[in-house]
């Protein structure tokens, strides 16, 4: 009787042993769950139209929609940390990757702002980088230089041994990218120079940090520019809005950005009445310097006059734009002065990945009355 009696406290203690393991791992399963529902959340893109990012058991799904204009194809990377994986519709891409080729500036400031560049191992024409972290590499000789960008060196890239190069174009034509991929080595087309969001750009920074494996670093550092940009546009709302003119002549020719695009957007956002902010389009505007006169001669402000940096030369090249208020009232601002050591220019490396700072810059500019607590980082008077 003793004994069947303890039998059944044993079968009961199994019974709660299992229940309790049971309700164990039910708790975890939902807790994986929640986790992987929260994280698929977080790969949420607010403002790019190029890329997309699917989170899979395997890893990540990246998807390039708009590496160019008019783009008729998506191209299809599998993101993976494991060896054995393969996906027969994607180009596996094993991460975090440790050797990265880069072919424009603007893929630069990504690397920095996670604290990666020392993974880039080579680049076409080293002078354009303005990155006093990168530069310290190049005169290392970390980093090889490739030549131009249109005649690199196919041979030099395949020494520098790359997990990933990161390339960008017009089309999937270029014949030195098809001779990089039939080596075996995973190639991603890059439009962060398509998208039209100022925040858009800057949200790249996303596909970088998955390619290092530090997307919540990436995701931090994009909220952080997120909220100050928009911050910024809050307190110009109800400003006075100064009219605004950019750009300059080449060959005759006066090139503006598109109203739509992101140079026109972020003019608006920072409380400036860009003349031509009704216009859209692709690529830039293009007038005869009569026309430009005759719509923007009373332009409050000029800004990104091309790389001019001097009252005196554009008066040589133009006598024409002495003709403008903006240039009598010496409200001209260039981009064109902020260089790095070898001549490559800042704005163009970084105003991609940083509209905060070119927002803050502008603002100081338009709206001295703010007293915005800002150094200007972009942009500078220009000389006499």
């Amino acid at each position: 009787m003793q004994k069947h009696h303890y039998l059944k406290i044993i079968a009961l203690f199994c019974i709660l042993l299992s229940c309790k393991e049971a309700s164990r791992e039910e708790t975890q399963a939902q807790k994986t769950e929640k986790e992987k529902t929260e994280h698929r959340e977080i790969i949420n893109i607010k403002y790019a139209t190029g890329f997309q990012i699917e989170p899979i058991d395997e890893g990540y799904l990246l998807t390039i929609t708009n590496p160019w204009p008019e783009a008729d194809q998506d191209y299809h990377y599998l993101l993976t940390t494991s060896d054995e994986v393969q996906d027969q519709n994607a180009v596996k891409i094993q991460i975090p990757i440790k050797r990265f080729i880069a072919t424009s500036t603007t893929h630069v400031p990504p690397l920095v702002l996670l604290g990666k560049e020392q993974t880039l191992k080579a680049f076409p024409s080293t002078d354009y980088i303005s990155s006093p972290e990168v530069r310290k590499l190049i005169d290392e000789g970390e980093i090889t230089d490739l030549g131009i960008d249109s005649s690199m060196d196919v041979e030099a890239i395949l020494l520098a041994q790359p997990d990933l190069v990161m390339g960008y174009g017009v089309s999937n034509e270029n014949a030195i990218y098809k001779k990089v991929q039939q080596a075996g080595v995973p190639l991603i087309y890059n439009g962060d120079w398509v998208e039209p969001h100022p925040l858009g750009k800057a949200e790249w920074i996303k596909v970088y940090g998955l390619l290092y494996d530090r997307y919540d670093e990436a995701l931090k550092i994009f909220n952080q520019i997120e909220r100050d940009y928009l911050n910024v546009k809050k307190q110009v709302r109800n400003l006075d809005q100064p009219t605004v003119i950019a750009g300059a002549t080449w060959k005759d020719t006066w090139y503006l950005p598109y109203g739509d695009s992101w140079q026109g957007k972020i003019l608006k956002d920072a409380g400036g009445d860009y003349i031509y902010a009704d216009t859209s389009g692709t690529g830039s505007l293009a007038y005869n310097i009569e026309q430009v006169l005759a719509d923007a001669r009373t332009a409050d402000f000029w800004i990104a006059p091309g790389q001019y940096t001097s009252y005196e030369k554009m008066r040589h090249d133009q006598n024409a734009y002495t003709l403008f208020k903006a240039f009598e009232e010496r409200n001209v601002y260039t981009f064109a002065k902020n260089k790095g050591a070898k001549g490559g220019v800042t704005y163009y490396e970084e105003a991609a990945m940083r509209p905060d700072l070119v927002l803050k810059d502008l603002v100081k500019i338009l709206h001295p009355e703010m007293e915005l607590d800002h150094k200007l980082y972009f942009f500078s008077p220009l000389d006499k």
